[in-house]
């Protein structure tokens, strides 16, 4: 029997238990407005392997899921009394049209929720300027103002301020007394979030949940572990790193259940997105043996800063297909602690065990509205949603884990 339909069953038997235990765990919890979640499925190992609190790529999934966020927004928001004006901040950039697209979308569940959106960037701006998207849409991106300890756009207040921007360097117009409340916080930007944090608090659910099940929590788990003071330009630094690798390698042999996969690890920047500063390794001979295009991706990431601390994290080697052969993984998409859409990320040229956040990629569909009216049909949904949900519940722990000042703003 496929891993899916042992799995799935598991979850279904035991259904109303994990219901309660997430219920309970929730309590008193603190989720952010959105967030996605990368998952690798294996078949006999789904975990996810980034998760975005910042999230783009809203304009992926597919419609269904589109409209149903719109009532999640609405519920989500109503924390926020009178909630009207909404002011969105993206990221700073403009060639990548795609993006916008995604704004679009994120844009477009906002004000169907009754919502009136306006666009700006952290730094702030002299003019208005027009931004168009792939798709063809245009972008009003405005400056704004402080008055007192409020946000201001085009003389009217703003209620609350929803990032889409990662914040890969702090920007310290953000962090002063600003009472407009702001989310998801900004203290967890890619400027000093840490990606270890996350993927300890969700080793930790995951057991739980698995214990739940009855079930060994490997199949849920990602081992992850931390390599610092890394300088590429150090060639000790780089056979320093080639030997832990070869020991988490060890590791992840010795812990191996029954498959014959060859075990390999993902080297990654402990801060950052856009799969920057990303790389595979079968063997820590391959990290001595990097070329300059390796090391140059192991050199910086966003916006130029140097990579200094790494995670070494178990590589879990994708076994979904398209109906067109291509290698695939899934991406969640949650509005506050609820699934509210996904899609399956492709490549023709990438193997099941590369990443497959890279230039070629492509967008395949995978609705979650399904799962409200047949959950016991759709086992692939059903898991990659409660492995999600184990992510958000793991974020909130991690927000919650941050020091009260770090995240006074929401």
């Amino acid at each position: 029997m496929e891993s899916h339909e042992w799995l799935h069953k598991k979850i279904l038997r035991n259904l109303n238990k994990i219901e309660d235990w997430f219920s309970q765990k929730q309590k008193g919890s603190f989720f952010p407005f959105y967030s996605s979640f990368d998952l690798r499925d294996a078949f006999y190992k789904v975990a996810p392997v980034d998760a975005n609190l910042f999230p783009a790529g809203f304009n992926n999934i597919c419609s269904t899921d589109k409209e149903s966020a719109v009532e999640l927004a609405s519920n989500y928001l109503s924390q926020y009394p009178s909630c009207k004006k909404i002011l969105l901040l993206t990221e700073e950039h403009t060639k990548n049209l795609y993006y916008w697209d995604n704004v679009g979308a994120i844009y477009d569940i906002l004000t169907a929720s009754g919502i009136t959106v306006y666009l700006s960037w952290p730094q702030n701006l002299d003019k208005t300027f027009v931004v168009k998207s792939a798709s063809g849409r245009s972008f009003q991106v405005e400056p704004f103002e402080l008055r007192g300890a409020e946000i201001y756009v085009q003389g009217e207040r703003i209620d609350l301020v929803v990032s889409n921007n990662d914040f890969s360097e702090k920007v310290d117009f953000w962090f002063q007394e600003i009472s407009t409340p702001i989310n998801p916080p900004i203290s967890f930007g890619w400027f000093q979030r840490k990606k270890n944090i996350f993927f300890e608090k969700y080793n930790c659910l995951a057991e739980e949940f698995c214990q739940l099940l009855d079930i060994d929590p490997w199949h849920l788990s990602i081992r992850t572990s931390v390599f610092e003071n890394f300088d590429i330009a150090d060639e000790n630094s780089v056979d320093r790193l080639a030997e832990f690798v070869e020991n988490e390698i060890k590791i992840l042999k010795e812990q191996q259940r029954n498959n014959s996969d060859e075990p390999f690890v993902f080297i990654k920047n402990i801060s950052g997105t856009y799969g920057l500063g990303v790389l595979q390794a079968f063997s820590g001979e391959e990290v001595k043996n990097w070329n300059y295009k390796a090391k140059k991706k192991m050199k910086a990431s966003k916006g130029g800063k140097q990579i200094r601390h790494l995670i070494i994290q178990e590589g879990i080697p994708s076994a979904l297909k398209t109906d067109v052969n291509e290698v695939a993984e899934p991406v969640l998409y949650l509005i506050g602690k609820e699934l509210a859409g996904g899609f399956l990320r492709a490549h023709k040229k990438k193997g099941p065990t590369e990443n497959l956040n890279s230039p070629g990629a492509v967008y395949k569909k995978l609705c979650l509205s399904d799962l409200k009216v047949n959950v016991e049909g759709l086992p692939m949904e059903n898991i990659y949603g409660w492995v999600s949900r184990l992510g958000v519940l793991a974020l909130s722990l991690e927000i919650s884990s941050f020091p009260k000042s770090c995240i006074s703003e929401f």
